[in-house]
């Protein structure tokens, strides 16, 4: 038999995209495996090895997918930056819909970013459940370093930042119950270390807490009310063909346990397994791939069907 290009594309973007939730779920790690193997591949085919990574989350902030890292927006000395723009999309199933999201950063003097997200909502097919996401809301943040990378001429000294997330127009969930436009946020401290001393890879370990009133980085509406919770996450970094890199990660960010107007609902910590392709110093720009592991069942009866989103996203900066 011969296998044809459109054969082998076919069979890969059937992979990447399809549903497996209806797994058995002792395969569902391999195939998320498979899913990252296949979108390196992927990604070397669209990009080839031709960008100094931006690195901008979900909400704009310099992160990975769903939590903050310590670093900043890169910045002369004692200037502002010229912005980053980022775009991110997020399909969180039948349920919850399909968010865009719209990023704009910029820093200051290599010790502070600041920035605004616009998130834009697509709603979901369940006439029960999908009426309690609306149109999107608003997300203003920022961040200050406290403590640089190497202070004091310490090797093992993470850099250590402060930051926060002040999220308006939020009618996820709650708000929606209650027929209102809500507003949440999160106060958090991180710090973050790149190791670059395992040649030929380097590692990049973060973690932080945080104080939160928000569900889901404010996609789930309010929490019913602050919680501190902590997040984390891991990451190998590889040297590619023509200087080009790819990042491999996973992170964590623990939830308040309840929304608000749902005592009984309970929200799990977020898992995401992400894949950060630099396809070359020459460009300032960076594209990610993640698949983030959400709510599925959050009280008898209610399957949020959210344990299998898939994500892209592409930064850019000027």
């Amino acid at each position: 038999m011969t296998i044809t290009l459109p054969y082998c594309s076919s069979l890969v973007w059937s992979i990447l995209l399809m549903n497996s939730s209806s797994v058995p779920i002792n395969f569902r790690w391999h195939i998320l495996r498979l899913r990252i193997f296949l979108l390196s591949i992927v990604c070397f085919a669209l990009f080839g090895p031709t960008a100094h990574a931006q690195q901008l989350g979900w909400e704009g902030e310099t992160g990975v997918f769903v939590t903050p890292l310590a670093y900043t927006v890169a910045t002369p000395e004692c200037k502002f930056a010229p912005p980053v723009i980022a775009y991110h999309f997020l399909n969180a199933g039948s349920v919850i819909g399909r968010f865009n999201q719209l990023s704009i950063t910029s820093g200051f003097a290599k010790r502070v970013e600041f920035g605004y997200t616009r998130t834009i909502h697509e709603g979901g097919s369940d006439a029960t459940l999908s009426p309690l996401w609306t149109e999107g809301f608003n997300t203003f943040h920022a961040k200050g370093s406290l403590i640089p990378e190497n202070a004091w001429k310490k090797a093992w000294m993470p850099q250590v930042s402060t930051g926060f997330m002040l999220r308006t127009q939020v009618r996820n969930v709650g708000g929606q119950m209650q027929n209102k436009d809500t507003t949440n946020a999160d106060v958090y401290l991180v710090a973050t270390k790149t190791i670059t001393q395992l040649k030929p890879m380097s590692l990049i370990l973060s973690g932080g807490v945080q104080g939160t009133n928000a569900e889901l980085i404010g996609l789930g509406g309010n929490a019913s009310h602050w919680d501190p919770v902590g997040f984390g996450a891991a990451a190998v970094v590889f040297q590619g063909p023509a200087k080009s890199a790819i990042v491999l990660g996973v992170e964590m960010a623990q939830q308040p346990r309840h929304p608000d107007q749902l005592p009984n609902a309970v929200i799990r910590t977020v898992f995401v397994y992400a894949l950060r392709v630099i396809p070359s110093p020459r460009l300032k720009l960076n594209v990610d791939f993640g698949i983030l592991q959400g709510p599925g069942q959050i009280a008898t009866g209610v399957d949020l069907k959210a344990k299998d989103c898939q994500g892209v996203a592409i930064s850019y900066a000027f």
